[in-house]
Formats: structure tokens, sequence, C-alpha cells
């Protein structure tokens, strides 16, 4: 896949958790909050040449970017995507945690998107 359609699929990831929260499928908001955050740093990943075809490269990404930026604020919220990935096997989150913690994603995308070359 290209940046551009990672960057694409994290958009429509993060629509579905919306929709799935709404409809009351916390186990599937859970998997697409995850999905959304993955997809953006996917897109980050292929830019920059970095690995990303295993589970592991996501939060060395999430690592390095905090690095970079001195932004903990991306690693705290790429580990409430990381519990909601948890979720989707446990489902053990009430609906108010899962919300709050697709809130950090939506955060996570709001601080990657910037991070995209043109």
């Amino acid at each position: 896949m290209t940046t551009r359609q990672y960057q694409k699929a994290s958009e429509h990831f993060m629509a579905q958790a919306r929709l799935e929260l709404a409809a009351g499928d916390l186990s599937q908001a859970s998997e697409k909050g995850w999905g959304a955050a993955t997809q953006m740093l996917k897109a980050i990943a292929e830019q920059r040449g970095w690995e990303h075809n295993r589970h592991r490269h996501y939060h060395q990404a999430a690592s390095r970017l905090r690095a970079e930026t001195g932004d903990g604020d991306i690693r705290r919220f790429f580990n409430s995507a990381s519990e909601l990935h948890e979720n989707f096997y446990e489902n053990d989150m009430d609906a108010a945690l899962v919300a709050e913690s697709l809130d950090d994603v939506e955060a996570l995308l709001g601080k990657l998107r910037p991070m995209l070359m043109s």
C-alpha cells in the first residue's frame, strides 16, 4: 500500500470506530480504533523507510516519533490504542472507556497527520 492508502484507511477505520461505538459494538469499535492508529503509523513508516509489517513495528514507530518530537502524548495515546486492541479479544472495557480511548486515538491522529510529508 502507499502512504496515502494507509492514511485513507486510518480515516476510514476511525469513522467506523465511532459508528460501531454508537451501535454498541464495543469489540469492533475497539479494533477499528486500533486499526486507525496503526494505519497512520504505517503511513509515516512507509514514508520514512521504516519497517511496518509486524506488531512490534508499530510500537517502535510510536517510540521513535515520541523521541523525535519529545511529545510524550504520542506514546500515551498509542498505549490507549493498544488497550483497544486488547479489548477486541477480552471485551472487558465499558462504553465510556472505549469512547475515551477513541478520543485518545483521534488526538494521536491529530499529532501524526502533520508528520506526513506532502
